[in-house]
């Protein structure tokens, strides 16, 4: 099979073989279940199982009184974390028979399933690009707990999605609505134990070489165009799509409440507070516990839930090949690596709040994510027409490459599970990676399939 590039990649008459994705790897270094960072104490690893069990818990509308969480709804996406996070296995991303199917009518609920939640394709949230003509940018929760046995007489009704586009890619349809799937977990506490000062002097290394390819690193920023950077404490935030959030408790926090509806310490009140449709929960629905037992009890899910993947372990690559070994050297050769920095180091980090002493598995270990941590222009090709803190509507942040020849779905929106589609969805006018793709569609029909297998290999 042969292709011509676009004009906007290589000269109309340069025509190549296409280089094939693999799929879904298989590898002796893969599968499940997630297994939690090496060198964990006698307590960490304690706090990263009653982690991963409440990040498996159904939640259902009257969970303070039943036992089963702290209670769905009335607006949510999902009812389970690792329902969004289990590919390959918990802590993943997106898995390729899609759950969202089954929760919509879940205990009797009365949701229709989006046009753009297909079975055979990605997780999807959906974003308002303006809501009654002003900017608005925030998720619009996509099911209600309408009908639900355990939702007593709550009656409020779904937003309208319509009209509807293509249901796998997700792409044309309602022109105000912007699609994000889930971020991968794995590794997480080594991301964020990563100092700042380490970020910066990436971003400074090699200028003449990014400056070059038009790799500028203009991310986020409040001060000075460089980094992105808190708004609240002015250090650098890392987490979700455009770098938007400062920590993983942050992280959690923001995802029980939008994700599942469950208001908690960190986002108080619900976000939608029509009184009969609260199951009878108190606000915040989820807290600490100081009268429970055992004492792992006494802590929040959110406060778990950030335990769990602060301490989970990053993906371990397939054995490397021949074909991966060129791959990796072209994968630098080309400019991959200006953006998608293969290690950064982390510095003296504490696991939990149990520990008086620093962490072992996390401090000044590799994390070799693949990713600079900041956000760049990725043209009009991928824009969302989002801003999030001063990540602008085309900035989105280097997604991590670690355990990508696990996932099933590629770029923000899950538009394609092909990725040599995801690597030439990077070039579109204004984007920063234009001369890397256009390198990458120069290559040999070989380094081309060599890059690739390299990818599926992370």
């Amino acid at each position: 099979m042969a292709f011509t590039v676009s004009a906007l990649c290589a000269p109309p008459s340069w025509t190549f073989a296409q280089p094939i994705d693999p799929g879904v790897r298989q590898s002796a270094t893969d599968g499940g279940p997630p297994a939690p960072l090496p060198n964990l104490t006698a307590d960490e690893l304690a706090f990263y199982q009653d982690g991963l069990s409440r990040f498996t818990t159904v939640e259902v509308v009257s969970g303070a009184s039943s036992g089963q969480g702290n209670g769905l709804g009335p607006r949510f996406n999902s009812n389970q974390c690792s329902s969004c996070h289990v590919q390959p296995y918990v802590g993943g991303s997106s898995p390729a028979s899609n759950p969202l199917i089954a929760v919509a009518s879940a205990d009797g609920a009365t949701n229709t399933v989006p046009w753009f939640i297909a079975a055979d394709g990605p997780v999807r949230e959906a974003r308002f690009v303006k809501s009654s003509g002003v900017p608005d940018g925030s998720v619009h929760a996509l099911f209600v707990v309408t009908g639900r046995a355990d939702a007593g007489s709550c009656d409020i009704a779904q937003p309208d999605f319509l009209p509807a586009g293509d249901a796998v890619t997700a792409q044309g349809g309602n022109s105000n609505i912007v699609f994000r799937i889930p971020t991968p977990l794995f590794g997480a506490g080594l991301i964020e134990a990563i100092p700042d000062g380490t970020i910066l002097a990436n971003m400074n290394a090699n200028a003449a070489e990014k400056a070059n390819a038009g790799v500028r690193g203009h991310a986020n920023a409040v001060q000075g165009g460089n980094v992105n950077l808190s708004a609240n404490d002015g250090t650098i935030t890392r987490f979700g799509w455009k770098a938007q959030n400062k920590s993983l408790l942050m992280f959690a926090g923001e995802a029980y409440n939008v994700e599942m509806g469950i208001s908690n310490q960190l986002f108080p009140q619900e976000r939608d507070e029509t009184p009969n449709c609260q199951g009878g929960n108190a606000t915040p629905n989820d807290t600490s516990n100081f009268s429970a037992s055992p004492a792992t009890a006494v802590l929040s899910d959110i406060e778990a839930f950030a335990d769990f993947t602060r301490l989970l372990a990053p993906p371990a690559p397939a054995p490397a090949t021949a074909s991966t070994q060129s791959g990796a050297a072209q994968f630098r050769t080309i400019g991959c690596s200006l953006c998608h920095t293969p290690t950064l180091m982390t510095g003296t980090a504490i696991a939990s709040g149990s520990a008086t002493v620093p962490s072992i598995a996390l401090s000044n270990q590799p994390a070799n994510l693949y990713s600079d941590l900041l956000v760049h222009h990725m043209g009009t090709g991928l824009a969302d027409g989002i801003t999030q803190g001063s990540a602008g509507p085309d900035e989105f942040r280097t997604a991590p490459l670690w355990g990508v020849g696990q996932r099933v779905y590629f770029l923000h929106d899950g538009r394609t599970d092909n990725i040599v589609q995801a690597i030439e969805d990077h070039a579109s006018p204004g984007s920063e990676a234009n001369q890397v793709i256009r390198s990458f569609n120069a290559l040999s029909a070989q380094d081309q399939q060599d890059l690739i297998d390299f990818l599926r290999s992370l």
